[in-house]
């Protein structure tokens, strides 16, 4: 489903001023709002759940994405309310529907036609929200198990496209998410242009120190955000594959650990880091020999490994 939604802004003072605002692009909004486009998305097969999102805004991770494993996951944009985040999140875990959610948020609300919301549950259930008086273009799609949502757009492409890559892509929540919005920008993104971009990942325990932060990318102010974000999530894929080799050479499943071993250095071959984790995989496994020349050429990626 699309809403598309957006106004020019109206005209605020008499004379010169009046016909400056009516000659200002249709992006030309506040820099409180939060251009931009975003995904809020769950994957039954993991329980994941995440928010993606860019923008022509500084920081954009630091005001728009919010999760909590098993609740939900919440986008709050265009004249975004940084209290919807948690305020939302709490009314999923108190046992609120997604739409009980949204109305609840916006309910009294004086700027309600100024916000952008999407809204997923730990049970893919979606509900999204965009006033009247965002910008345009601005609109949403909704599919099974995830929302796409934007506003200050080129066209309503972005979301389109944005939609398309979700579906389209299989593998890990996280590519998925990537995949939507490299698409989206190819399709116009933004009409200010690029800034920001983030990620974040939420599953139950499985983030640092038990938390459900399981993947938190930022890129606060780069020429190309989701390109550097992809750079940064192979850096964070190899580092959780990794992981998962250690984990599974512990439980003594050798021949997992190793496959994942050597996932991580296709991803990163240049890598010394990540030959030398696969060598620890080979040994523990009693391969000696391969485990040696892994090693071997980790050290000669980097001295340092060893």
């Amino acid at each position: 489903m699309t809403r598309p939604a957006g106004r020019r802004a109206v005209p605020v003072a008499a004379g010169f001023c009046t016909l400056l605002v009516w000659l200002l692009p249709v992006h030309a909004a506040p820099r409180t709002t939060i251009a931009t486009f975003s995904i809020v998305a769950h994957d039954p097969a993991t329980g994941e759940l995440g928010v993606a999102v860019q923008s022509r805004f500084f920081a954009v991770g630091a005001a728009v994405p919010y999760a909590e494993g098993d609740v939900g996951a919440i986008a709050s944009q265009a004249m975004g309310d940084p209290t919807f985040g948690p305020r939302g999140l709490t009314l999923l875990r108190e046992g609120h529907s997604v739409q009980e959610t949204l109305e609840l948020l916006l309910k009294d609300d004086p700027q309600r036609e100024h916000r952008q919301v999407g809204i997923i549950d730990a049970k893919g259930r979606t509900a999204v929200h965009t006033g009247s008086k965002c910008f345009g273009w601005a609109g949403h799609r909704t599919g099974p198990s995830f929302s796409v949502q934007g506003n200050i757009l080129v066209s309503e492409g972005t979301v389109a496209a944005m939609e398309k890559a979700f579906t389209d892509t299989g593998g890990m929540l996280g590519e998925r998410l990537l995949r939507a919005l490299e698409e989206g920008q190819k399709a116009g993104g933004d009409a200010r242009g690029m800034q920001s971009a983030a990620m974040l990942i939420v599953k139950k325990g499985a983030g640092y120190g038990g938390t459900d932060r399981y993947c938190d990318l930022r890129v606060d102010d780069h020429a190309e955000p989701i390109q550097e974000l992809r750079r940064i999530f192979t850096v964070w894929r190899v580092r959780a594959l990794t992981l998962e080799g250690y984990r599974l050479v512990e439980a003594k499943e050798f021949a997992r650990a190793i496959a994942i071993g050597r996932e991580a250095v296709a991803l990163d071959p240049t890598s010394g880091m990540s030959q030398y984790d696969l060598a620890c995989f080979l040994s523990r496994a009693g391969k000696s020999q391969e485990a040696l020349q892994t090693l071997k050429g980790a050290i000669a990626r980097d001295p340092k490994v060893a």
